[in-house]
């Protein structure tokens, strides 16, 4: 039995019209939280994430299954006039839309801002696109790869000068569009408490990679110098990266006064501390080539256990560097509830990352898995107004399916 929403957005209905990863994620997010988040899926092939295989879990994709649990599912041929009707009235009967499709899609269904904020002022409209609805990009279809590459990220992520450009691993982009999008919503939301006036809340795959280009974004702009990829290390503070021991790598995060010469201690280098080239972090960050060779030689005498029980012990902040199977084996992880299971209607129990935001008074929860396609078009249509005969003679059509 679906557990019932727990979190602050219950009695809160998004109408999620998203693909693949951005848009889905704003939902997820806001699904956790107790929003009744309704998944719509074009048919005949729905989310393209459906088809991101292998791996799969039973029938199902393994991708699918973590970007769409918290959901109900809502199938729909955008090609049939009556199909474009009902998800119409099912857009004006929630609070919020979502949609992650290129600019002009949603006129063409007849669900553009305008034409549903007319008959809703209150509704708040969310847009997520590669580039904006604005500027000179506004048209292009984006991707988390172009923007990773046009945000600047992939110009600072990588072993260093000379090497070729990297990708970081997760789609960061993606990932950071849907969060962003998600924090506007809610903003949006609580305009709409105290005005009764919705909004439309805009934001992009670029903007969400150029967010996280704080760092060197403010030493550009300081200094007209564009900073390069530094492997692990900071581009402010040192040292502050990861370090081979004999049996793998340690991350150790010395970048303030008091962590330097704690490390010091551990390492036993303590002439270091009265070394004029490693005096304050200006001096540390000039010479950290050579700081760091003589750093590396010494984390090279121990295991990576040995070393982080020292530093533990000495109050330097350090981990390991874990896989992905690693961490989720790891007790904090776990104690986190970071990773978990939910409820699948055909599959029973699946293995899933848990909700990351804890609230004390209104948590978030896990109520059930992701939708099969059309799982709950009946019962949605129902809720929207249709009759048990039309619902029968729409499915019969062909303009939804009926899970």
């Amino acid at each position: 039995m679906t557990a019932e929403a727990t979190g602050p957005l219950k009695g809160v209905r998004v109408v999620e019209m998203c693909h693949i990863m951005a848009g889905p994620t704003a939902g997820m997010m806001l699904a956790d939280l107790g929003a009744d988040v309704i998944k719509v899926e074009r048919l005949p092939a729905g989310d393209d994430t459906r088809r991101m295989v292998p791996p799969r879990i039973g029938d199902e994709s393994a991708a699918y299954l973590m970007m769409n649990r918290n959901k109900r599912g809502f199938a729909v041929d955008t090609s049939s006039e009556a199909g474009r009707a009902a998800l119409k009235r099912l857009a004006l009967s929630g609070d919020v839309f979502i949609e992650n499709y290129r600019k002009g899609a949603m006129e063409h269904f007849g669900l553009g801002h305008d034409d549903l904020v007319r008959a809703k002022p209150s509704l708040v409209y969310c847009s997520l696109s590669g580039f904006g609805r604005t500027g000179p990009y506004a048209d292009r279809g984006g991707f988390d790869l172009i923007a990773q590459g046009m945000s600047g990220l992939m110009s600072i992520t990588g072993e260093g000068p000379g090497r070729p450009p990297v990708k970081v691993g997760a789609p960061v982009t993606d990932i950071t569009a849907g969060i962003l999008a998600a924090m506007g919503i809610l903003a949006a939301l609580h305009h709409v408490q105290r005005t009764g006036e919705g909004q439309l809340v805009d934001t992009s795959l670029f903007e969400a990679g150029i967010v996280h280009t704080f760092w060197q974004s403010a030493i550009c702009l300081a200094t007209g110098v564009a900073p390069g990829p530094l492997g692990s290390a900071h581009p402010l503070n040192g040292p502050y990266q990861a370090f081979e021991t004999t049996d793998g790598s340690i991350t150790v995060g010395a970048a303030n006064q008091s962590n330097w010469l704690k490390t010091l201690d551990a390492l036993g280098l303590p002439e270091l501390a009265t070394d004029p080239r490693f005096h304050d972090n200006a001096g540390r960050m000039a010479n950290l080539a050579v700081l760091v060779g003589l750093m590396g030689e010494r984390f090279k005498r121990r295991t990576s256990v040995e070393w982080l029980a020292i530093l533990e012990a000495a109050g330097v902040p350090a981990g390991p560097v874990l896989d992905v199977k690693q961490m989720h084996a790891d007790p904090q992880t776990l104690a986190r509830g970071m990773v978990t299971e939910v409820g699948h209607s055909t599959l029973g129990p699946v293995k899933t990352i848990g909700p990351p935001v804890k609230l004390s008074a209104t948590p978030a929860n896990l109520r059930r898995g992701a939708p099969r396609m059309g799982e709950h078009t009946a019962e949605i249509l129902a809720e929207i107004g249709y009759s048990g005969n039309e619902i029968e003679a729409l499915a019969k059509s062909g303009a939804v399916k009926l899970g």
